[in-house]
């Protein structure tokens, strides 16, 4: 059928995928162990790509929390949060957010692709402007497309580049939605927030910043890269998700601004879904309260990343720019990613694998996501099976 052609070019990747025996996009995770170790493809592995900054997956009051839940409530809300799914859990995470962050307001969502997506689609409409990086993830590309606003793109972390175009603008600069992340999901680099926010003293344009990598990771708190970059209160609204450094599923967005609750009953990809399960508020909730009180997760997850992304560089890898939980080694020659991950299996290295156009540029990614449940010994094998790589290419 014609409809279909257009898929023709992901048919002859996953053909040519399926010719050299390996399936990076497919690997079954077949039992996992514990936070940082599973079976995949019938392997036991390091889980070197699974974005678990802090671990809490198999924390034991997690779990105890997501049971209790699980036995009181049932399995899920059965209705969207318009309609019966709107639970006195819901409300109570959506008070802890806010008082995390310092907000007045919160929502939660069932993703956080739904939390991201729906900001973007409902804060800008037609007549108003989005200005977002370049590498922005595709839950804001999918947002602001449904939105109807008229999108521009600055070149990824270019600041000059962003004020340039706001200039252009003139007055419909205070009708612009700009949107940045925090740490960026490929290459584990971070925006330039603080040059960001001094240009909204001079543009009066409204920030959006998606710390769904960064929440748990970055600043004194945890709270992200605004917290980091001393600049929380120039953003107007903070995205994010439960499904990182939380450990579990789920979205969100934090606010000062009053107009978030009138917002909250426009955002489609709230309205029209079932709201999170009871299990998964329950264990989110305690993950939050464990991010608060427990600082030396953090710590331990920066120490894994200096060691992983610090090795790599001394074995003569090309890296991302910083050290960041996301350690991506980035490669040239796309047939060579291609060999090398099913060997980084076989060595018992799970990563993930990015080629382009999913990739932020031409080189193909070998990606590595830290998490503060590494060893030392476990960041030290990931290091072996890639210096094995670099020894016989």
């Amino acid at each position: 059928m014609k409809l279909l052609e257009k898929f023709a070019p992901m048919a002859g990747v996953r053909a040519e995928l399926a010719g050299l025996g390996i399936r990076p996009f497919g690997a079954v995770t077949e039992k996992l162990l514990s936070s940082t170790e599973a079976i995949v493809d019938g392997r036991r592995v390091i889980l070197a790509g699974t974005n678990n900054y802090l671990g809490l997956t198999f924390d034991p009051e997690c779990i105890a929390a997501a049971q209790q839940a699980l036995a009181e409530q049932g399995t899920g809300t059965t209705g969207s949060r318009m309609a019966n799914g709107t639970f006195a859990e819901h409300v109570a995470l959506e008070q802890e957010l806010a008082s995390y962050y310092g907000r007045q307001h919160a929502i939660v969502f069932s993703t956080g692709f739904s939390a991201t997506m729906g900001m973007g689609a409902t804060l800008a409409g037609a007549g108003d402007v989005v200005m977002l990086d370049a590498d922005s993830h595709a839950s804001i590309y999918d947002g602001v497309r449904l939105g109807g606003a008229e999108i521009i793109r600055f070149r990824h972390n270019d600041v000059e580049n962003l004020e340039r175009k706001l200039a252009r603008l003139g007055e419909r600069a205070a009708s612009t939605l700009v949107i940045t992340e925090g740490i960026y999901s490929m290459l584990g680099d971070t925006a330039p927030l603080a040059e960001i926010a001094a240009l909204k003293q001079k543009y009066d344009f409204c920030l959006m910043v998606d710390e769904a990598h960064s929440l748990g990771v970055l600043g004194e708190h945890g709270r992200g890269l605004a917290e980091a970059a001393g600049v929380e209160d120039q953003v107007d609204f903070v995205v994010g998700t439960f499904s990182k450094s939380l450990g579990s599923i789920g979205g969100y967005c934090v606010s000062n601004l009053p107009e978030l609750e009138a917002i909250r009953f426009s955002i489609r990809s709230y309205i029209f879904t079932a709201s999170p399960s009871p299990s998964v508020i329950a264990s989110t909730r305690v993950a939050l309260r464990q991010l608060q009180q427990r600082p030396q997760l953090r710590e331990q997850l920066w120490r894994n990343a200096h060691q992983l992304y610090d090795g790599l560089k001394a074995l003569g890898f090309t890296v991302g720019p910083q050290a960041s939980p996301v350690v991506a080694v980035k490669l040239e020659d796309r047939e060579l990613a291609l060999r090398w991950w099913p060997r980084l299996l076989e060595m018992g290295v799970y990563v993930n694998l990015v080629v382009p156009p999913a990739s932020p540029s031409t080189f193909s990614l070998l990606r590595c996501s830290v998490s503060a449940a590494h060893s030392g010994d476990q960041i030290r094998r990931m290091l072996e099976a890639f210096a094995a790589l670099r020894n016989d290419p």
